[in-house]
């Protein structure tokens, strides 16, 4: 299920393709059946690193290094961001389009579990994009908040689910329920976490942008 016409969604990438690089690790990421944004996602996570000045970057979940490429062309030469994988295969991977890319100075991927190695990094960060395993995002949802300055910005990906999390919608469903289940969980607890504003935008499969409050 697409929450915009494929026409229009197609459209919109061709206005904001990035480059020929991006335009070939996008392709292997699809050829792969790895879970990468698209261009209009990369494009808007590109235009949030500029709007908020950010320098520091926290992703969760790096695939073949894709969205991390997005977010760090327009960081100011001193930026960083931290990215976590699982897969030490994929994260071979993005290192090699980090370093093909000239950004790899920028770029550190740490190979491990999300829900430990968050523990281990040590904030704050004006920005996260939270792209990893989805029966997570509830647990490291704290975590994520306390490592956020006030007035940056937590961008999760995914948070419609092919619009599953809409009870009754897709028939019969095709995700994993108990994933279903989490994100619809998460969602609503961004809606009602107090230390936030989000809004949750119709663009993909759903972003939540959550800004942190400065009070």
């Amino acid at each position: 299920m697409q929450n915009v016409a494929p026409e229009i969604e197609g459209y919109l990438a061709a206005l904001n393709p990035g480059n020929e690089r991006l335009a070939r690790v996008a392709a292997e990421g699809e050829a792969l059946g790895l879970p990468i944004v698209n261009p209009a996602v990369g494009r808007f996570l590109e235009a949030l690193v500029v709007a908020t000045g950010t320098r520091r970057v926290l992703e969760i979940g790096t695939a073949n290094g894709y969205s991390a490429l997005w977010l760090a062309r327009s960081l100011p030469a001193d930026g960083q961001i931290l990215t976590l994988e699982i897969n030490p295969e994929r994260a071979a991977v993005a290192r090699h389009h980090f370093e093909e890319s000239g950004l790899a100075d920028r770029v550190d991927v740490i190979v491990g579990d999300a829900a430990r190695m968050v523990h281990k990094v040590a904030g704050p960060f004006d920005l996260i994009f939270n792209n990893g395993e989805k029966r997570q995002y509830g647990p490291l949802l704290n975590r994520l908040v306390s490592l956020l300055r006030p007035g940056g910005v937590l961008v999760t990906d995914n948070v419609l689910w092919n619009g599953e999390v809409v009870p009754g919608l897709v028939a019969p469903p095709r995700r994993e329920p108990d994933d279903t289940a989490a994100i619809a969980e998460y969602n609503q607890r961004l809606a009602a976490d107090e230390r936030l504003v989000t809004s949750f935008l119709p663009v993909r499969d759903g972003l939540a942008v959550s800004v942190r409050r400065r009070i």
